[in-house]
């Protein structure tokens, strides 16, 4: 009986669409939008990585896009500034923009917590 609650009471809970916490495995799939070799492009860039590593360590993917290279790539994401950094998967999809300088910004504007330690 107590098994026929505790399914009940999931099944309940996933038809009202509520969150459950993100695997720890969950792949995240990245994409920073640049425009050449600027200041604020690389310091995005460096800073991101850096983020990753200690927060994401190798369950993620990074692409960078050089829009002066591509510059028809940003209307698929709708980039208006740069360096913009689009966080694809998981969902919600969630744009920063700027070179990501402060973290704890960055780590909440992508949903994402340090690790405690």
């Amino acid at each position: 009986m107590a098994k026929s609650t505790k399914n009940n009471t999931e099944k309940q809970l996933m038809q009202r669409g509520a969150r459950t916490s993100r695997p720890r495995e969950e792949k995240w799939m990245l994409r920073l939008y640049i425009a050449g070799n600027t200041p604020k492009s690389t310091a995005a860039l460096i800073n991101l990585k850096r983020y990753c590593e200690q927060h994401l360590s190798n369950r993620y993917e990074l692409e960078v896009i050089d829009l002066l290279l591509n510059p028809q790539l940003a209307a698929g994401d709708q980039i208006l500034a740069i360096p913009t950094l689009v966080r694809k998967m998981p969902v919600p999809v969630r744009k920063i923009i700027g070179d990501l300088s402060n973290e704890e910004k960055v780590l909440v504007g992508l949903d994402l917590r340090p690790i405690k330690k």
